[in-house]
């Protein structure tokens, strides 16, 4: 695959006109940037709860994720083009060769529209967290119900995600978390569960579990008119087939690890309203932790990807430990 990624990086390898390409990774894909668009690759990995390992798994999920996206961001996911190969160069011009993979096309949003990159500026207002909580609870209040997702909300199937977390981050034990946190984390959460059964249940009559976005963190929302909100989790519909709080959970922690509390506690404020879902602080708090381990966990994944140098390989501890330490200081405040 390296090989394929460097003869990409070269403009005339696109099939629409750029002057300079970027490379992003994450321990899942490869991204192009472009000029005007950006060009997914999945990586060709296996981690049980995801499988790109084969060229079919992988055109299915391209695929899959331009669908599923279009659901927040019609606009930007333009569809899958292929990868074919011609002589010793790869190239995502339409040559008509078999292709050797896949990659999921779309427009490049600017980087400064970024919730991410107005947080980081200082520029997020209450308008903006209005906007995206009326967009969220709507998008919530619409999404699909049906009696196999409600399924997905019952404390032994959610129990699936968070044991799995926990299975795969016990190996990172004294690199990005340290024993005494695992043991914390998994014990508040084995509690909570045995504490909290009937109020799982409550959520599934309410109609609460839902297709949902799944990965809904700053990087995936843009503060242009529409709050297009994009890359939702397409490889594994568990992941997506969750409580609403769970979704909304994900937006307000990555606030919180980004040192914005007032904005999160803002934002939940008006989502809740606009949802209905006063009382809901502690299950909110359980969702939280969730995601944090789960940040936590797949920037750990990083540290034994061959493909990331080792500069990468230390900054994603880093930011893995900080994530494990947000997650623990949920369950002791």
């Amino acid at each position: 695959m390296d090989e394929m990624i460097r003869h990409l990086q070269d403009p005339a390898a696109l099939p629409d006109p750029t002057e300079t390409v970027a490379l992003l990774q994450t321990h899942i894909s490869v991204v192009l940037v472009a000029d005007a668009f950006v060009y997914k690759i999945k990586k060709p990995v296996d981690f049980g709860f995801l499988n790109f390992s084969t060229l079919e798994r992988r055109k299915y999920y391209c695929q899959r994720e331009v669908e599923l996206n279009r659901r927040l961001s019609r606009d930007l996911y333009l569809g899958v083009v292929p990868v074919t190969r011609q002589g010793q160069a790869y190239t995502l011009r339409d040559t008509g060769g078999t292709p050797v993979d896949y990659a999921v096309k779309m427009k490049r949003i600017p980087d400064d529209k970024l919730m991410k990159s107005l947080f980081a500026r200082g520029e997020i207002t209450e308008d903006h967290l209005r906007q995206i909580a009326k967009v969220v609870a709507g998008f919530h209040a619409n999404a699909p119900m049906t009696p196999e997702i409600r399924a997905f909300g019952s404390p032994e199937r959610f129990a699936v995600n968070t044991s799995e977390n926990f299975r795969q981050i016990r190996e990172y034990i004294g690199t990005t978390l340290s024993g005494n946190q695992f043991h914390s984390l998994k014990e508040w959460t084995e509690d909570f569960y045995r504490l909290n059964h009937e109020l799982f249940l409550k959520r599934m009559d309410q109609g609460r579990i839902r297709d949902c976005h799944g990965d809904l963190h700053m990087e995936h929302v843009c503060l242009t008119e529409d709050i297009p909100i994009f890359d939702c989790i397409e490889f594994n519909d568990r992941f997506r087939y969750s409580d609403t709080i769970a979704d909304i959970a994900f937006l307000l922690m990555d606030l919180e690890y980004h040192g914005g509390g007032q904005l999160s506690e803002m934002l939940w404020q008006y989502y809740k309203d606009m949802a209905g879902e006063e009382g809901m602080e502690d299950l909110l708090t359980f969702y939280k932790v969730y995601r944090a381990i789960v940040r936590g966990k797949v920037n750990g994944f990083q540290i034994t990807d061959p493909s990331i140098g080792e500069t990468e390989k230390e900054q994603a501890a880093r930011v893995a430990r900080k994530y494990f330490d947000l997650a623990l200081s949920y369950i002791k405040s």
